[in-house]
């Protein structure tokens, strides 16, 4: 107990001297304005799982123990070091340090610290009493990353030290790059006597990378016994080493530039020179960016911790934007393996995106989904996933298709871009078209495809519960736009059709045996086969329940018509939800649908696959991480986002929290400040939709923050978690406007004050009924004579104290 307490003693001791600051030296010693952020500290037994620097044209992934192993599958092995998209650079690259004969490797680190634009790699030589800090950062719209070793000598007695920086150089295409002639050959390397740096070239191909420092260095092929051989590839490596004199007590700090270019050598020399002598400017400009994005829809609440998530998922966001100038810009799906563009990841997190106050690249995105869409299709359908290089993997699932229409409606109401709604708009008609002509040939207004799941059987030509659910939203979001564009004919057709197919949802696809919506629907001989593929699964995952269960739906199966289509709960799949979280289900299905959810869930959320789940205790984190890359008994983060989002669309916050508090569960489990795709610590280490199920509850729904900035209005209904009685959120952006908004509960009332800064705008406040007492702006208001209608608000500040609420 006594060794334990002390190993315990000196890890905190280190977590609190690490990444630390001094006096200020020459040579620019970046780590001293990246210490001034908010950071969070990584844990032991995690430094050996991946971390990611991130850019939006380059980025760096390794493990936080300061390595470069072979990671990830789309390419096998080949999904970290150091990318500049279409192209990769580096596999990594290995540092040593030398005094005398004994070498220290700087890929063992003992502590991690992750900052929302930087890491820290902390190493301890005892040996020589020399502590090493590795720190990184990627410049905003540069090909190109800064590197900086912090060497400090604790000792009494100066020392000279070796030290050499080895770059694994491999320039190669990205995924699919041999589909637009990207064909990788060998590497070949010089030594730049002039800039004292190394330059290779990809032998076939004009892609270079460059790395050297501002300290004279000597260049070497030789193999560092830190390096890892057992490289995949036609790269090289190159080493350049320096001798450092280091007066006792003393630090010395070296940086390393790393550049590259998919296009020439010119380009490639000018990025490295840049970030050479604008690096701190760089560095200084991309903190003031991350501090705008920390005030924009900045959140108060009294869960620090949610609080703390909540500011991180904005970051994370950030380092997914993904910039190829000759394809175009957007927010890409996760690291390591999905840094290229998905339509339906995009659909989710854009909706955080945009209300969390970053329309700007929420446009890039759609507009760069939009483009490649066209020139797929050209017939309104949307691409489902998309390469760096502008190859195109997947045409697009149906659902994706609907849920761009929304998507283009929230980015409207946020933003009040009349400009770009008029642009897709015809695009938008062609979408539905596809829709519901193409993809719909029974002609009931349930487009038949591909949904969400990705499970065979699922995959299949029926109906989904998922695709029409979203093509009814798109239906409603379509006549919302049709309207607004001074179009009233198509508003009325859309909005019939939106009407009618809600209707139909709530009866036809209701299964009020197991209280929720289908999987699918389909005949007897269509559910059989897809019942006996669940059996199969169930019974190789040894789910013994759920076998027991899906035989008594088999025999409820021979009770129905051969030729009649129902709805089937089969693999009770996290999409029977999507009803819920569109808003489109009865009160009381919702209410039955929402307890229902909660029979597949775990500590960490909702199951991808309901008859995965499994009765052993945080099984997630108990067994052996999985070795092979698979969803299969997954707990992911965006099944728990979206029933987020429907248990607060229905009123029910508390719950919402409940889902939201699953998801902290994940946060900085295994890389600090980010969220795992698969609950808690596996699949992507960081995935963009993660926003999606945290921010909209919370700003759409607790706050109630309903936007329409094309009507220069905003509604706010509240709705808070029982035990949240003082909140904010300020700057939330919507159009040129930005608003805040308090609330306070006080001993007999409660109290909003609410600013904006365009006076002019209208601010629509619901008031509760059962209220007793009103007061706006210091005058008292009868409760009863605004009848159903909200309160209209308008000026730069307004306060509103409701009394009498239970």
């Amino acid at each position: 107990m006594m060794k334990l307490t002390t190993i315990l003693a000196a890890y905190i001791l280190l977590m609190l001297s690490g990444c630390s600051t001094s006096e200020q030296q020459p040579n620019g010693n970046y780590y001293q304005d990246i210490n001034t952020l908010t950071s969070i500290a990584g844990k032991p037994q995690y430094l050996a799982s991946p971390f990611v620097t991130a850019g939006d044209r380059v980025y760096i992934i390794g493990h936080q123990d300061g390595s470069f192993p072979e990671l990830g599958w789309h390419i096998e092995g080949e999904m970290g070091g150091v990318w500049d998209h279409p192209i990769k650079l580096m596999d990594g690259f290995a540092a040593q340090l030398r005094v005398g004969e004994s070498t220290l490797c700087l890929n063992e680190a003992d502590a991690f610290t992750n900052y929302p634009l930087a890491n820290c790699h902390h190493f301890s030589w005892a040996q020589e009493n020399i502590e090493v800090e590795r720190i990184q950062f990627i410049p905003d719209g540069l090909e190109g990353a800064i590197v900086e070793f912090r060497i400090m000598n604790k000792a009494e007695e100066s020392k000279t030290v070796s030290f050499a920086f080895t770059g694994m150089i491999d320039l190669r295409p990205t995924w699919l790059g041999e589909r637009t002639n990207m064909l990788d050959a060998e590497d070949e390397i010089a030594f730049d006597k002039k800039s004292s740096a190394i330059i290779a070239k990809d032998r076939n191909n004009p892609w270079y990378t460059m790395f050297g420092s501002t300290f004279i260095g000597d260049f070497s092929t030789s193999e560092n016994s830190c390096v890892n051989t057992q490289r995949k590839g036609l790269g090289k490596n190159g080493t350049l080493s320096y001798s450092l004199a280091i007066e006792a007590n003393s630090e010395v700090t070296i940086p390393v530039f790393m550049a590259g270019s998919y296009a020439s050598e010119e380009k490639l020399r000018l990025t490295y020179e840049t970030l050479k002598s604008q690096g701190r400017e760089k560095l200084l400009q991309k903190i003031a960016r991350y501090k705008n994005i920390t005030r924009t829809a900045q959140l108060t609440i009294p869960d620090k911790d949610i609080e703390q998530m909540y500011d991180w998922l904005k970051y994370n966001t950030d380092w997914l934007i993904r910039e190829v100038p000759e394809i175009g810009t957007g927010i890409s799906a996760g690291l390591p393996d999905y840094p290229w563009w998905f339509g339906g990841d995009a659909v989710y997190t854009l909706q955080g995106v945009l209300a969390t106050g970053s329309h700007e690249i929420a446009k890039k995105t759609i507009l760069l989904l939009h483009t490649i869409s066209q020139n797929t299709n050209n017939n309104g359908r949307i691409i489902h996933e998309v390469s760096t290089n502008g190859a195109v993997y997947n045409p697009g699932n149906v659902n994706e298709t609907a849920q761009f229409v929304t998507l283009v409606y929230h980015y409207y109401q946020w933003t009040g871009d009349k400009e770009l709604v008029v642009k897709l708009f015809p695009d938008i008609k062609k979408s539905l078209k596809w829709l519901l002509e193409e993809r719909d040939p029974d002609g009931n207004h349930y487009p038949n495809g591909s949904g969400m799941m990705e499970i065979p059987g699922l995959e299949s030509e029926l109906e989904m519960i998922d695709v029409a659910a979203y093509t009814q939203q798109a239906l409603a979001s379509a006549a919302a736009l049709a309207s607004a564009l001074d179009d009233p004919d198509t508003a009325a057709e859309y909005q019939t059709l939106a009407d009618e197919l809600k209707a139909s949802i709530n009866t036809e696809w209701w299964n009020p045996k197991e209280n929720s919506f289908g999987d699918f629907r389909g005949t007897m001989e269509e559910a059989i086969p897809i019942l006996k593929a669940a059996l199969v699964r169930s019974d190789t995952l040894g789910k013994s329940w759920a076998v027991a269960q899906l035989k008594a739906t088999e025999k409820q199966l021979q009770k129905i018509g051969s030729h009649r289509s129902t709805p089937h709960v089969i693999y009770h799949n996290w999409v029977v939800n999507t009803p819920l979280e569109t808003g489109i289900a009865d009160p009381d299905k919702a209410k039955a649908a929402l307890k229902t959810a909660k029979t597949y869930e775990n500590p960490y959320g909702v199951f991808v696959t309901g008859i995965d789940r499994t009765t052993e205790p945080d099984s997630v984190v108990l067994k052996s991480r999985k070795k092979t890359f698979s969803y299969t008994g997954a707990v992911m983060t965006l099944p728990t986002g979206v029933q987020a989002v429907a248990a607060a669309k229905y009123g029910t916050a508390d719950d919402a929290l409940e889902y939201i508090s699953k998801l902290h569960q994940s946060f900085s489990y295994a890389l600090p400040g980010s969220m795992y795709e698969v609950s808690p610590d596996f699949g992507m280490m960081t995935q963009a939709w993660n926003i999606y199920g945290v921010a909209v509850p919370i700003i759409n729904y607790f706050f109630g923050i309903q936007p329409s900035a094309y009507t220069k209005s905003v509604s706010i209904s509240p709705n808070l978690p029982s035990h949240w009685k003082e909140v904010s959120i300020k700057n939330v952006r919507i159009g040129d406007n930005a608003l805040s908004l308090t609330i306070m509960q006080k001993n007999d009332h409660l109290e909003y004050h609410i600013a904006q800064t365009q006076a002019d705008w209208q601010v629509l406040f619901h008031v509760n009924r059962t209220a007793e007492k009103l007061i706006v702006n210091g005058n008292e208001i009868d409760v009863m004579s605004i009848a159903d209608q909200p309160l209209k608000l308008s000026g730069n500040k307004m306060e509103v104290a409701i009394y009498g609420i239970p």
